[in-house]
């Protein structure tokens, strides 16, 4: 399994981080695209290094495109043709798209949400933007090929449900179990 994982100036740390440990962990291929080349500032001033840029694998298939949140990040990825052209691209073959906090937004404006349920930070996704959208009030919500996460809260349960979808219960089981999360 190979899932790609754009990452923008000013993404969400904690999400971004959650995502590509946890899918590590669980011996899932993560390739991490800087929208530019060089390190990534994120949100908090945590600074990220891509293992490549965007443009050098916008050609290739992943099982997986996950966009983390994070503003101004969210917004760039949003605005950015090329994420739209391979978020659209991945949907129609059948991969996974995920998004968490305010990156919904960006599968939203590529259409991968109409007519489907899904979560977001509050506030990031209007209803009257996207009105055959339906908002749910979840950590995480899958609807068919499409994840969503709502915040940073809920980027553990997010990061976990994706292995689940890749890679199965039993082994999402097993990240979490050494997680030594307390419930």
């Amino acid at each position: 399994m190979r899932v790609l994982v754009p990452l923008a100036q000013g993404c969400e740390e904690l999400e971004a981080v959650t995502i590509i440990d946890l899918l590590r962990r669980a011996e899932i291929t993560v390739v991490t695209a800087g929208l530019t080349e060089g390190p990534v500032k994120a949100s908090r001033d945590t600074v990220l290094l891509p293992d490549t840029t965007l443009e050098a694998v916008a050609d290739q298939d992943f099982d997986m495109v996950v966009l983390p949140g994070g503003l101004p990040g969210a917004q760039y990825l949003e605005d950015d043709p090329r994420v739209c052209a391979i978020l659209r691209r991945h949907a129609e073959r059948g991969a996974y798209t995920a998004a968490i906090c305010a990156a919904p937004r960006a599968l939203a404006s590529a259409g991968l949400l109409d007519g489907k349920q899904a979560t977001c930070y509050p506030g990031c996704v209007k209803p009257e933007d996207f009105p055959r959208l339906n908002l749910i009030d979840k950590a995480v919500v899958i609807d068919g090929r499409v994840v969503t996460g709502r915040g940073p809260g809920a980027a553990m349960d997010f990061a976990l449900a994706l292995i689940e979808l890749l890679a199965g219960r039993e082994r999402r089981d097993a990240v979490e179990s050494a997680l030594v999360r307390s419930h």
